[in-house]
Formats: C-alpha cells, sequence, structure tokens
C-alpha cells in the first residue's frame, strides 16, 4: 500500500513539474498553476515573512484599483524590475489609484509611488522557502536538462527496486513451498 502511494505521488510530481516547465515555456515568463502565478524572490526587502530565494504565488488579473492598506503586491518597479511589497497608503487620481508601497524588512518607503496600471498581483500568502534557488536553477540551461532527468531516473531506480523485490518475494514462496514436508522438489 505504501508503494503505490509513493508511486501515486511522484506520478502526480512528474506531472505537476511537467506542466510547470510547459507553461512557463509556452508564456514565456513565469509558470502559472490554477490560476495563480508563481514568482522567485530575490531580495530580502520581504523578509521575514518573505525570505530571499522563495517561490511565492501571486494572483494575477482583476481590478488592479481594488487593493487597500496592508495588502501584498507584486508591481513593475521599472521597465525590467518587478517588486512585491505592502502597501502602505492608497489614493485616487483620475479613477486610478496610486499605492505607496515598502517592504517589511525596509527602512523607508519606496520613492515613488505605484499606479495601478503598474500592479501585476496580489500576494496569495502562500510562500516555498528556498525553492526559488531551484527554480533559478532550472532556468539555465544545464538546469532544464537536469530537471527533466532527475525525476525520469528516480523512476527507473523506483521501477528496478521494486521489480527486484517482486522477483525476491516469488522467490522466497518458492523456497517456502519446497519447504513443507511432503513436497519434493
Amino acid at each position: 500500500m505504501i508503494s503505490r502511494g509513493f508511486t501515486i505521488l511522484l506520478f502526480f510530481i512528474l506531472i505537476g513539474l511537467a506542466l510547470a516547465v510547459f507553461s512557463s515555456k509556452a508564456s514565456g515568463g513565469e509558470p502559472e498553476v490554477f490560476g495563480y502565478q508563481l514568482k522567485t524572490v530575490l531580495s530580502g526587502s520581504m523578509e521575514p515573512g518573505i525570505q530571499t530565494g522563495s517561490v511565492i504565488a501571486v494572483k494575477t488579473g482583476g481590478d488592479m484599483t481594488r487593493f487597500k492598506k496592508g495588502d501584498v503586491i507584486t508591481f513593475w518597479m521599472d521597465e525590467y524590475d518587478l517588486a512585491t511589497h505592502r502597501i502602505t497608503q492608497k489614493t485616487m487620481s483620475g479613477g486610478q489609484a496610486v499605492y505607496r508601497t515598502k517592504g517589511d524588512n525596509n527602512k523607508y518607503e519606496d520613492s515613488a509611488p505605484v499606479q495601478s496600471d503598474n500592479v501585476v498581483a496580489q500576494y496569495s500568502g502562500f510562500t516555498v522557502p528556498y525553492a526559488g534557488y531551484i527554480s533559478h536553477f532550472a532556468r539555465t540551461k544545464e538546469g532544464g536538462a537536469l530537471m527533466a532527468i532527475i525525476p525520469g531516473l528516480i523512476m527507473i531506480i523506483y521501477s528496478i527496486s521494486t521489480i527486484w523485490q517482486a522477483i525476491l518475494s516469488i522467490e522466497e514462496n518458492h523456497i517456502q513451498k519446497n519447504k513443507r514436508p511432503g513436497h519434493e522438489s
């Protein structure tokens, strides 16, 4: 029963990894799972709640003017860099929200206010510590190859182990059968 459970778990992990890889390659960006985009945290500005090297889930889409003070949002700081910080103040200007933000670990608010047009997503509260290091490595050519090979090797090793245990069990049953009184081999 444990063996079957382990097999099913490995199968779903492999399917999940494959979907994440295909999703990120197809979209050209971050992987998306059940409507949540996975982002890698590259700085310590939100520590201790969100540690450097973590992977976080953010919910994309919707009305980007809906956020309020205390919400954690992901936004474009400039044309190249995303940040995930907490809203410290919200004002409305011409039907558009303008947010003041600050990293929980930063002493001061971010220097530039964030227009609601620059907000990408809202932090869901889901964090996987240190998984970002693996994710970042997986995006390299070597890392991508290794991430494709390792699950396959695990399945092969597990299959060989299962087959070996089955053979040993058959041999043991055969030996037990031959040891019975009155049984000739």
